[in-house]
């Protein structure tokens, strides 16, 4: 249990990076942190995330930018706390996603 929560750890700290107004996909995370098929783990961490205020985990999406987090949120919070941001949100699916994606490969 202890390796799930120094990862957990890892992740927080990486989604703590992303920029305002940027997205990026739980599988980036993992790949960033050399996770191999770690994209559902990167997930759990979201998904517990709720409690800690310092975890903007409504930028992270799947890869395609469906919002697929959203009901660990409650109604359209993801999506309202997205579009605060300037993204725009039709169908659960972020709009222009690729104009939003944050890639921690190549951004940190």
């Amino acid at each position: 249990m202890a390796a799930s929560l120094n990862s957990f750890d890892a992740i927080y700290q990486v989604v703590q990076l992303i920029p305002t107004g940027k997205v990026t996909s739980y599988g980036a995370i993992a790949a960033y942190l050399g996770m191999k098929g770690g994209a559902r783990m990167v997930g759990w961490a979201m998904n517990a995330s709720h409690t800690l205020e310092n975890v903007p985990a409504h930028r992270v999406v799947n890869r395609n930018g469906l919002l697929t987090g959203k009901n660990f949120f409650g109604g359209n919070r993801m999506q309202e706390l997205l579009e605060a941001e300037g993204i725009e949100v039709k169908d659960d699916k972020i709009l222009n996603f690729h104009l939003h994606f944050w890639d921690p490969n190549s951004e940190l």
